[in-house]
């Protein structure tokens, strides 16, 4: 049961990232400045990580019992290399 709820938690954080990925660029199509242009993308380039973070760390909720404790804190070490890696 909780097993389904993480899965359905995934996938909307996902559908929700992919709306707002959208509607950014329905709202580029409409912008005539390069300024706002790149607001809107540095916006988004702060709301993709959060989205990131937030779904690996439902991921890792639901492989708690399922995986070794050390491939759990290799999986870890990853997701926080990429966050590190791709920080300005």
């Amino acid at each position: 049961m909780l097993d389904d709820k993480l899965i359905w938690g995934i996938r909307l954080m996902r559908g929700l990232s992919a709306a707002v990925e959208v509607c950014a660029v329905l709202l580029l199509f409409r912008m005539q400045d390069s300024r706002s242009m790149l607001r809107l993308n540095g916006l988004l380039g702060m709301i993709g990580p959060l989205i990131f973070i937030s779904v690996s760390a439902l991921g890792l909720a639901d492989s708690l019992g399922k995986v070794q404790p050390v491939k759990l804190v290799v999986i870890l070490a990853g997701v926080v290399l990429v966050v590190w890696g791709t920080r300005s």
